[in-house]
Parts: C-alpha cells; structure tokens; sequence
C-alpha cells in the first residue's frame, strides 16, 4: 500500500469507484448528487469485481469474502479512486487496513419482493406461488427460509444483476424469483406484468445492512471523512451496526445462510435474527428486545451456540399439523409437542343476511376461526372489498378462501391497540363488517371514528372443555383467554414451568394471575418459534 501523507485538504474533483451495473450506477450516481449537495465535485469510474465476471457459480462455491468489493477497496488503497460506493451487504465485516466505512446512506426498504409469472399464482398457498413452483434465488438465505415456509418449492440458482434476473423470469426459465425490493425501488422498475408478494423484514428476515449504502474512503483521508459526515444517517449506522456484528461474530460473508434486521421503535432496538447451516437447513429464529446496543450482538450469537440447551416438552393449547412450521422447527432440536386445543367451537348463526353485505368497503378478521365460520356461511361479497387481519396466521387462512389480506396489523407490533390506530388511518369514513366471536372485545371498532359505519357479526361462539388434563411440559403455550381459563378452571401452574401466550388479551390472562409470561411479536407459529428460542 502507497505511503500518503493525511490528507488535509479535498481534492477538486472526487473520483467515485463503482461497479457497472444498472442498480450500481444508480447508486454512485444517487451519491454523485449527494456530493454536489455538500459542495464537492466528483465523477464516476467503473470497477469490474469477481462477482461480475464469475456468473456460472453460486456465492457458496466462489472462494473467499467480499466478490462485489475487492476490487474497489484495491482501488482505494492504489488512490486512484477517492471514494467506493457499495451496497452495505455486500461488504465484508474486516476492512483492509488503511480503508473506513466514512457514511451510510439512509436505509431503503429492506423487504423482499417475490416476482410470479401470472399464469404460476395461486394465492391460497403460502407465499402465492403454485404448489412446486420453481424459484430462481443465488442466496442461502432466503433459500433456507423459504423452504422452511413452503418445503414443496424447488429452488434453483439465479445469478446476474436485476434486469438479467427479471429477465430470465420473462423467458420463464422460472416460476418465481425473488429479489431486494430496494434494489427494485431505487430503479424504479415497472413490474406490473408480473404478480407481486412482498415479505416483510420480519417475515423473510434479510441480509445484514441490506437496503443501506456504504461510503469507503482511505482512513486517512480526513478532511473527506468530515465533509462525508452531513450525508451520514446516524441512526442506520447504529442500526446496521448490531446487524454487521452478528455476523462478523458468526465469521460469516454474504454466502452464510445467516439474515438479521434490527430497527427501532422509540428507543427501543427490535432484532431479528436467522440462521441455518446450510441453504436446505431448517432455520433457527429469535426476536430480541433491548434498550441498550451494547452487547446485545453477543447475547444475540450466543443464543444460537451448538451447545444450548432447550426444553425437551412444549404443551400447546392448539393441535398442530404435521406440515406446520412450528412443529418442524420444534423437531429440529428434538423437542416434543403435546397439542391439544382446551375449548370448542360452534356456529353462533347457520344463515347470513345477505342485506348486511350490501355497500361494506372492509372485512376485518381477528381471528382465524372468524374466518372459517364467516366463509361457511358462503357469503357474496361486493368485488371492491377489502380484507384486514390481526397477523400472519389469519392471513394464511384467509388465503385457503382465495382471498388476499390488504391490511395486516402484525407490521405494527404486538399491542392490538396500535393495530387499530393504523388500521383507522386506512378504514376511517368506510364501512367494516366485522366478524367476530361471541363476546369479543372489540378493540379494533373502539379506535375508529364516529363516521366510520361498523357492522357487528358474530359467528361462532367457544365452550370450554372439561376435565382438562394437567401438563407437566416445561413450556406451556396459551393461544387464546378461554384456553386460559379452561386449563386453569382445574390446574395449576408448577414452580419452573415458563408461559408463552398468543396475544395481548390472553396474557392479560396471566397479568391478572400474577405470573410472568413471554408475549412473541408475530402471534403466529413462526412468532411462537422465536419466543421459544429465546427463552433462557
């Protein structure tokens, strides 16, 4: 490496170094403006990396880290270019001595996009791609969690940058394939010919930084650093830096079946993690909570130690099926399941007033058994309506009814109370039918306004069962409040049993009794797999 002296002073012109792809130039370009907007001039000049040149491999077989880097960082260090942009997932967590991450750009959408070819849809499978389908996916990852959601997926290789990949999927060489929806955004790309299924961050759990530029200079290259700070996003940098943590302490690159979110609600951090050995891996999930950054990657790496012990019987108030998620991600580590549901249920009404239907612009779902019972009664529904559900496992079940979620709650966390505020942002002024259990506790109509018409449906009502046998398992899961109070109408909790509960209302349950409980984000199977992987 060259000897430079600090440098003190920013030269006339800065030379950005870039990779030559549609979404790379975009990027050095989006950068190139950003500069002029802090008074420096710059052009571009454009790197060809191995990740280019190499597009018959997957990630996994190309030796060493950083395919999409290397080749600008030796161009830093050579001087002849002053500043790398890169997408910050790309990078690899060890920095060649004498360069730095100056900045980071604000973050993108860091969802994943799953673009169908129209004629392979079915949206009453999980993730609306038909039974089998093909996906095209160069990414570890998002294999292992895809496969983990849907086992029946074939899921084959795709390499190239974002318009070959569209491409190929035009050519139907593929069912389905998935790409970054920021990559997607920032080119502004009409996908309109195809079908769209947009996973959420804590869904499909991306890649360390993805959505966030990195800015690399020389570390000595002061007066750039300084210059570079007014275009730095702080918070990001926080942010992703829990994230580059994790996996720099798992010694992983962007080939590791590994993908970890974190961001922030208030002062809290909210991270989530995934892990798998290897692309056909069931993968390992956890939720993580924490005021603090500091340590938290530590406490986050150690959770997933090969040495852990987890419990070794889970009592479910819920009868799981052989192909649910929970259940595998439970038989990974050889821990078994007692299923069983502690209530019945039965239809409040047998015959639907078809006058009620007339004009409604919502259905909205706080359950599942609202949607079974509901759809029983074959109702015919105006075309323009739309549904709401309270997560993702009413949206799974909605989707058995060929019908599609247009507001899910679970983006807003756990409290219901939150869910009906953004719920009333998009519903106020219409009129919602809601169908509901017998006694329901009507959170979501309470935070409507006064203009909104809200029409009342019960549909089923729930018996609790009797004589509820004891469970001697260490975790005890509770999915609804008469769960609750069937199981707790005869038996009491053992001093070391711990409690996972589905939803606010049920743990009110145990707030009420006075005994601690875990309360899972997502009030799903997927949620209930984290909630257990994190328990102590």
């Amino acid at each position: 490496m060259p000897d430079y002296l600090p440098e003190d002073k920013i030269k006339s012109k800065i030379i950005i170094g870039t990779r030559g792809s549609e979404l790379a130039l975009w990027q050095a370009n989006y950068v190139k403006d950003l500069l002029a907007g802090i008074g420096l001039d710059s052009e571009l000049k454009i790197i060809k990396t191995q990740g280019d040149k190499i597009l018959n491999l997957s990630f996994d077989k190309l030796e060493g880290k950083g395919f999409f880097t290397k080749e600008l960082e030796e161009e830093l260090l050579n001087g002849t270019i002053d500043l790398a942009v890169h997408s910050h997932k790309d990078l690899p967590t060890n920095h060649p001595e004498g360069l730095i991450i100056a900045a980071v750009s604000d973050r993108e959408d860091p969802a994943e996009l799953l673009l169908i070819l129209k004629d392979c849809v079915d949206v009453q499978q999980k993730l609306s791609v038909k039974f089998g389908g093909m996906i095209g996916t160069s990414s570890n990852r998002r294999k292992a969690q895809l496969l983990a959601i849907r086992p029946d997926l074939e899921i084959e290789e795709l390499r190239g940058n974002v318009i070959t990949r569209i491409q190929k999927l035009r050519d139907e060489k593929y069912d389905a394939i998935m790409l970054a929806k920021a990559g997607v955004l920032r080119l502004g790309l009409d996908l309109s010919e195809f079908y769209i299924e947009e996973l959420e961050p804590n869904e499909l759990i991306p890649a360390p930084a993805q959505g966030v530029l990195a800015y690399q200079i020389r570390e000595n290259d002061t007066a750039l650093f300084e210059k570079l700070q007014a275009i730095n996003n702080h918070d990001i940098a926080e942010q992703i830096g829990i994230e580059r943590k994790v996996l720099n302490l798992f010694e992983g690159g962007c080939q590791m079946p590994l993908g970890c979110y974190c961001r922030k609600d208030g002062s809290t951090f909210q991270i989530w993690t995934s892990k798998a050995a290897d692309g056909t891996d069931f993968p390992d999930r956890l939720f993580t909570q924490t005021e603090t950054a500091d340590g938290i990657a530590e406490k986050i790496v150690a959770k997933f130690a090969d040495d852990r012990k987890f419990p070794m019987n889970i009592f479910i108030t819920r009868e799981l099926s052989e192909s649910s998620y929970l259940r595998n991600a439970l038989a990974k580590h050889q821990i078994e399941i007692d299923g069983r549901s502690l209530i019945r249920t039965f239809p409040y009404i047998n015959k639907l007033d078809p006058f009620i239907l007339r004009n409604i612009d919502w259905v909205f779902f706080s359950s599942k058994n609202a949607i079974e019972y509901f759809f029983k009664l074959d109702p015919q529904l105006p075309k323009k309506v739309k549904f709401g559900v309270l997560g993702r496992a009413s949206e799974d079940a909605l989707r058995l009814h060929g019908k599609k979620a247009d507001f899910n709650g679970e983006e807003e966390g756990i409290d219901t109370l939150d869910i009906a505020k953004e719920f009333a942002k998009q519903a106020n002024g219409t009129t919602i039918l809601f169908p509901s259990a017998k006694g329901s506790l009507k959170t979501i109509q309470k935070a409507l306004a006064a203009e909104t018409k809200i029409i009342e449906l019960t549909v089923y009502e729930t018996v609790s069962e009797e004589n509820v046998q004891q469970s001697n398992a260490e975790v005890l899961i509770f999915t609804s409040p008469s769960n609750v109070d069937s199981y707790f109408a005869e038996n009491l909790l053992e001093p070391d049993q711990k409690v996972i509960c589905i939803g606010k209302t049920t743990g009110q349950k145990f707030d009420d009794m006075g005994v601690k409980y875990t309360l899972p984000f997502s009030p799903d199977e997927m949620g209930l797999a984290e909630a257990i992987f994190a328990l102590d």
